[in-house]
């Protein structure tokens, strides 16, 4: 076993403490990497806040780094190069899905990286807020230059997230994309719409958004508290994807897909509910989508590179990780939080 440092819970009231962690000794087919950057999700804060107590957990789930050390059959990396991680760490390999290239979809469930089952061992993952982690190097992305390590760390969660839909849903030019919620994933949903060519609009619950949706490329807000400003644009997008984090009524989103068009619901993955008619008028669909296989990643980050999209991020040494935590609680970070491990060493 190696021995690494790392920020680590023990329940859902206590704050997050730096501790010793071990991880495994280098399988043939892993890769070691220095842990530099590691974005903070709001799956971190749902992990930490409904954990068992007792029960240790290293959150971390996209992040970026160095490789410093090569399992035996490794080939695609060397020590020193660039590369990023994120939600997914292995998969079966054999199942449909994983043939097909959509590992997120494993029939035998994805191995995610904290939290997870290891598929070897049985033991339970732990995630990026470390200096160090072990990754079967199939799941390791090079890093390609010109992204900033740091800002690049969160489309390993919230930028695959929302690539995914808009990719399958064949989102270009001429096409009218509504993005709900200007957070952590719609923010990349803007800008790699905007970046596709297609027609970006941003709803919102508030005005103020209004700048930064133009400064994301976006070319509308829309106000979903304002009745006259969403009647007027019903059956208005060809897509709407709704990055909203919370419980909401997905009906007047609904009404805002033209015919035969799409809603994809990524924000709140719990129970909803709604009417049969609102997906019958007008055809309209209602999709999901959650993280991306290794070809879609790889796609993601090579489109990103081309483009120049990065997260816009705030970056705080991980040292002050409850407070990130504590202000994403409170919705207080534009837009992703990004912890500096170089403060472990």
């Amino acid at each position: 076993m190696r021995t690494t440092v790392s920020w680590q819970a023990d329940g859902p009231s206590a704050t997050l403490r730096r501790t010793p962690l071990k991880r495994r000794d280098l399988r043939p087919d892993d890769v070691a990497v220095r842990v530099d950057f590691c974005g903070v999700c709001h799956t971190d804060l749902h992990a930490v806040q409904a954990h068992d107590e007792g029960q240790p957990l290293v959150p971390g789930h996209e992040f970026t780094g160095v490789v410093t050390e090569t399992g035996s059959e490794v080939a695609g990396f060397s020590v020193g190069d660039a590369v990023a991680v994120g939600n997914i760490v292995d998969s079966c390999g054999t199942c449909a899905m994983c043939r097909a290239g959509q590992e997120n979809f494993c029939h035998a469930f994805p191995t995610l990286t904290y939290g997870g089952v290891d598929r070897h061992d049985g033991s339970t993952t732990q995630g990026g807020y470390s200096r160090e982690y072990v990754v079967r190097s199939r799941f390791a992305y090079p890093l390609p230059p010109g992204l900033d390590p740091a800002a690049a760390a969160p489309l390993l969660c919230a930028g695959i997230t929302v690539w995914e839909p808009l990719h399958a849903l064949g989102v270009g030019p001429g096409t009218r994309v509504a993005v709900a919620g200007l957070g952590g994933l719609g923010h990349l949903a803007v800008k790699i719409a905007v970046a596709l060519g297609a027609d970006t609009s941003v709803i919102s619950r508030s005005p103020d958004k209004a700048d930064d949706a133009r400064r994301l490329g976006a070319h509308d807000l829309l106000v979903s508290t304002d009745p006259e400003q969403m009647a007027a644009a019903r059956d208005r997008f060809d897509v709407v994807i709704d990055t909203i984090a919370v419980p909401h009524d997905i009906g007047p989103y609904l009404h805002l897909v033209a015919m035969d068009g799409t809603l994809s619901h990524l924000g709140h993955l719990g129970p909803i509910t709604l009417e049969t008619t609102d997906l019958l008028i007008g055809r309209k669909r209602l999709s999901s989508a959650g993280s991306g296989g290794r070809p879609a990643t790889a796609a993601m980050l090579a489109f990103c590179a081309e483009h120049d999209i990065t997260a816009d991020i705030e970056l705080l040494p991980s040292a002050r990780v409850n407070e990130a935590l504590d202000r994403l609680r409170r919705n207080d970070v534009r837009y992703r939080f990004v912890l500096d491990m170089s403060d472990l060493d």
